[in-house]
C-alpha cells in the first residue's frame, strides 16, 4: 500500500483554527508540528527533565504545519483535503513515501542493548534470540527506559557491582521496570517499583512478566511518596539494600529528605538523571539529608552518583 503525506503550512496564530477545520472536514490524524506549541509544552512540563534534545528545537525552529496522510488511491479524499486547504487561504504540498511495513518498520529503532559487562536490553520480540548476557526484556514501545539512555545505562553498570544474591531493591520513579527487572535479574531476591503515573505500574508489570517476574519478586506501585504518607509508611517499614532513583535533579533534590528513610547503615542509594550542570545542587540536597556521595560515574552529559547513610 503506497501513502502521500500532505504538508499544510500555517502560523503558531492559526494552527489551532486550522486543525479544527481540518477536523471537522474529516481529517482527524493529524501530525502537528508547531515551535510555539513545542515550547509551551516544555515550559509546562519542566519539572520532568532537565535535558531537551536541541536538534528537534533546531528542526522545529520557525515552524507551524500539519501534516497528514491519506492512501495514493484515495483520490475523493485528496479533492477534499485541496479543497479545504484553498478555503483557508494556505498552501499545502504532498510527497510519497516508501512502501513500507509500518506495522513492524518501528522496531527497527530498538535494536538489542548491550549494557555494561554481562547486561543486554532486549525488546520482547526477540526474546529468545541467544546471548551469554544476562537479558532485561522490555516492552520498549511504552514508557521511558528502554537502556539507551547514558543515565540508565549508568545506574545499571553502577548495579553490577553492587548487587548481591538475596538483595531487596527499591525503584523510586520505576517507569518501564527497567532497573527493578535489572536488580533481580542479577540476583536481587525482591524488588519494589513505585511511579506517579498509573500507567507506568502496569507497565512495569508487564514487563516484568516477560522476563519471569511476579508478586512477591516484584511488586509495582503507584503514588508520589512526598505526598502519600501512607505510601510512604508502608515503604520505609524496611530498608533496602539499593534504593534506586533514576529521575531528574529537581525531582532527586525534593525527595532527598526522605531517602534515609529507606535506608540502613549498609545500605547503598544510586541517583541519576543528573546532568553535569545539577550534581552540585544534587550533592548539597543528599548531604543536607544526611547523606554522602561516595562516587560519581560520568557519561556525556550526565552523571550517576553512589550514595552511602
Amino acid at each position: 500500500m503506497a501513502w502521500l503525506e500532505f504538508t499544510v503550512n500555517t502560523t503558531p496564530e492559526n494552527i489551532d483554527d486550522v486543525v479544527c477545520a481540518l477536523t471537522a472536514r474529516g481529517f482527524s490524524d493529524l501530525v502537528i508540528e508547531d515551535q510555539a506549541e513545542f515550547e509551551t509544552f516544555l515550559d509546562e512540563n519542566r519539572a520532568y527533565w532537565d535535558y531537551i534534545d536541541e536538534t528537534l528545537q533546531k528542526q522545529l525552529q520557525g515552524l507551524s504545519r500539519i501534516k497528514l496522510y491519506l492512501e495514493d488511491t484515495d483520490a475523493a479524499g485528496r479533492q477534499r483535503l485541496e479543497a479545504a486547504v484553498r478555503e483557508l487561504g494556505l498552501t499545502m504540498t504532498a510527497a510519497p513515501l516508501p512502501d513500507t511495513d509500518w506495522e513492524e518498520s518501528w522496531k527497527q529503532n530498538y535494536p538489542p542493548q548491550e549494557v555494561g559487562q554481562s547486561l543486554i536490553v532486549v525488546p520482547y520480540w526477540l526474546a529468545d534470540e541467544p546471548t551469554n548476557r544476562k537479558k532485561v526484556i522490555l516492552d520498549p514501545g511504552l514508557t521511558f527506559g528502554t537502556g539507551a539512555h547514558p543515565s540508565t545505562q549508568m545506574v545499571m553498570e553502577t548495579m553490577e557491582k553492587l548487587v548481591r544474591p538475596g538483595f531487596s531493591c527499591l525503584d523510586l520513579g520505576s517507569g518501564s521496570g527497567i532497573l527493578s527487572i535489572t536488580a533481580l535479574r542479577l540476583g536481587s531476591q525482591t524488588a519494589v517499583g513505585v511511579d506517579i503515573d498509573p500507567k507506568a505500574e502496569d507497565i512495569a508489570r508487564e514487563n516484568a512478566s516477560y522476563n519471569g517476574f511476579a508478586a512477591p519478586a516484584f511488586t509495582a506501585l503507584t503514588g508520589n511518596v512526598t505526598e502519600d504518607a501512607s505510601l510512604m509508611n508502608a515503604l520505609a517499614e524496611k530498608h533496602y539494600d539499593l534504593v534506586l532513583v533514576n529521575i531528574v535533579a529537581d525531582v532527586i533534590i525534593g525527595l532527598a529528605p526522605v531517602l534515609p528513610r529507606f535506608l540502613s547503615e549498609g545500605s547503598t542509594l544510586i541517583c541519576s538523571g543528573i546532568l553535569d550542570t545539577r550534581l552540585e545542587d544534587v550533592r548539597s540536597a543528599l548531604e543536607r539529608a544526611g547523606l554522602t556521595v561516595t562516587d560519581v560515574k560520568a557519561k556525556q552529559d550526565w552523571r550517576c552518583v553512589t550514595v552511602k547513610r
